[in-house]
């Protein structure tokens, strides 16, 4: 039956171009964002998984500045213990030179002291972020001698999160405590017990020693001090080489864990742009049929008008 109110195969040719139209849209969406799921509309269970995985990665990424952070203070650290080594080094050279008799103490003594001044000074400068892994102060209301570099961060299948880190002992690595007293404090600045004396690497005072038999046994001991303050120096050092390396291997392991999940995230919600340029073409190509196919609908009331002439 002809109809002039109901034209059936225009309504059915219009539905169809609009789907077309509206799958078009979608497609040039997807091309020009690069995703085929934008919103929780596209795709509610894959879009929450990805937001919650992009979440992870965005803590992840304050992880690997934490590592980072933490890499350059043990670094400055590791410098200051080098270049302290070496201080002690010559400490230790300049003593055995004063122990030979005849030989003015004092003027080593003037060397040794510039050579004290020195090591407070690498100790003292070797601070990143105001944390200083070398030079402390044990007094300090807010001190912990566990210094700490966040690791990793965890969620569990409850969802319940951790922090992980890695820590180190400054008691083992400080060469100087601004609250040392007596044989508690840092490497070079506690006291060590020399005959009935007792003085630290960095109050040891040679100026008044004499060639005395006394005294002399008094310089033996200085060298034995400055010796061992050196073998504990080089041990600090490998302590804190260790937890450069850790740092390391987990600065390697989070960045992998962070190109995972960026992975994971593509695969829920990129869109595949060869697959999407094809059907672009296809849909277009729909488009231009829907169009001719309503203008062909359409043509049904100019035969009904020619009835009528």
């Amino acid at each position: 039956m002809a109809s002039l109110l109901t034209n059936n195969s225009a309504m059915i040719a219009l539905q169809t171009l609009t789907q077309t139209s509206k799958d078009l849209a979608t497609t040039q969406s997807h091309i020009s964002t690069g995703l085929r799921v934008t919103s929780a509309a596209d795709n509610a269970a894959y879009w929450t998984i990805a937001t919650k995985m992009k979440s992870d990665n965005d803590a992840n990424s304050s992880v690997t500045d934490a590592l980072n952070l933490g890499a350059a203070t043990v670094d400055v650290g590791m410098a200051a213990l080098n270049s302290s080594k070496d201080l002690v080094s010559q400490i230790k050279a300049k003593l055995v030179t004063a122990s030979q008799p005849g030989v003015d103490r004092t003027a080593v003594q003037a060397d040794i002291a510039q050579l004290q001044k020195q090591l407070k000074s690498v100790a003292d400068s070797a601070a990143v972020s105001g944390q200083n892994w070398v030079s402390v102060d044990s007094g300090a209301t807010d001190y912990s001698a566990t210094k700490k570099t966040i690791a990793s961060f965890t969620k569990d299948s409850t969802g319940a999160v951790s922090i992980g880190t890695i820590d180190l002992d400054a008691s083992k690595t400080a060469l100087y405590d601004a609250a040392a007293t007596g044989a508690t404090g840092g490497i070079l600045d506690k006291e060590r017990t020399i005959g009935t004396d007792t003085t630290s690497i960095a109050t040891m005072d040679i100026s008044a020693l004499t060639d005395s038999t006394a005294d002399q046994a008094t310089m033996a001991n200085y060298i034995k001090m400055a010796d061992t303050a050196f073998g504990e120096i080089t041990a600090a050092a490998s302590t804190m080489g260790s937890v450069k390396t850790r740092i390391s291997i987990q600065q390697t392991f989070v960045s992998q864990l962070s190109d995972a999940i960026t992975s994971g995230i593509g695969s829920l919600v990129d869109a595949d742009m060869n697959k999407e340029s094809t059907r672009l073409q296809a849909l277009q190509v729909q488009q231009q049929l829907g169009v001719q196919s309503m203008s062909i609908a359409n043509q049904n009331t100019q035969m009904i008008l020619s009835l009528f002439r």
